[in-house]
């Protein structure tokens, strides 16, 4: 099976001790392709020496996370806008709103986010968009933005089906990750409901590990047990959901 592991830190400081030995368990795993979404100013350097010491298994992304937005965005944009002029990026991330700790640098991340989304369209790249307690205002400025310039992937979803119609309706994929196998999460239920061309995997390691690694900090290899709760629930075989999944993917990155 090759799967794509969609939105990965893998070159995270919790990886410093066995980043090498986690990338052989992700390979042995069958987990063949891992994006790496950018945080901020300080994890650029990071995430590019790891790309260029695995090419053929890593592509990275440029963008500012929403909860590093701080006084200084303008001049760590304007560092990040030189960085997507190499070329070398697949996607404009990880980039969106956060709301649910602190609200302070809210004009500060919907103007961030703004030129983010404006730099996907120029450059013609999918978007990873993590988005928290800003659903409303989220829609509100892809709704304004979308003119079919805009696609690419609503991170880490675990909204109710009627926001999942509404980001599908937009032309976004939903990022199905750990979280999809914990015994409270609501998307099992209307899971059947989605079209598989519109789904995709990811781990958001070291954050978010699946059943039945909760607890531990998460990896790439165990993005195979997200897949087989969500082949499960949706009663297909978990090589036809693989082969789906990374499809979808590798259109939307263009790996």
């Amino acid at each position: 099976m090759y799967f794509v592991d969609t939105h990965t830190h893998v070159y995270d400081h919790q990886f410093s001790l066995d980043r090498n030995e986690a990338i052989q368990r992700a390979l042995e795993a069958g987990v063949k392709m891992m994006l790496l979404p950018n945080v901020d100013a300080s994890t650029i350097a990071p995430m590019l020496e790891l790309h260029e010491q695995y090419p053929d298994c890593t592509r990275a992304m440029m963008g500012l996370q929403p909860e590093e937005v701080k006084e200084d965005y303008k001049q760590v944009l304007s560092q990040m806008e030189k960085e997507l002029e190499r070329g070398i990026y697949v996607g404009v991330g990880e980039v969106g709103l956060d709301f649910y700790w602190d609200a302070t640098f809210e004009k500060q991340q919907i103007d961030t986010f703004e030129t983010q989304l404006n730099w996907a369209k120029q450059l013609g790249l999918p978007l990873s968009i993590h988005c928290r307690n800003a659903f409303d205002k989220m829609v509100k400025i892809l709704e304004h933005k979308q003119d079919g310039g805009l696609h690419g992937i609503m991170h880490c979803f675990t909204g109710i089906e009627d926001e999942a119609r509404v980001y599908l309706d937009l032309g976004f994929h939903l990022g199905l990750g750990g979280v999809t196998t914990y015994k409270n999460c609501g998307l099992k239920d209307y899971l059947p409901n989605l079209p598989l061309d519109r789904i995709v995997l990811e781990t958001d390691a070291p954050y978010l590990a699946p059943v039945p690694c909760r607890g531990k900090r998460n990896e790439p290899a165990f993005l195979v047990h997200t897949a087989q709760k969500i082949a499960e629930i949706l009663q297909i075989p978990v090589e036809e959901l693989a082969a789906a999944t990374t499809a979808n993917a590798k259109a939307l990155f263009q790996l």
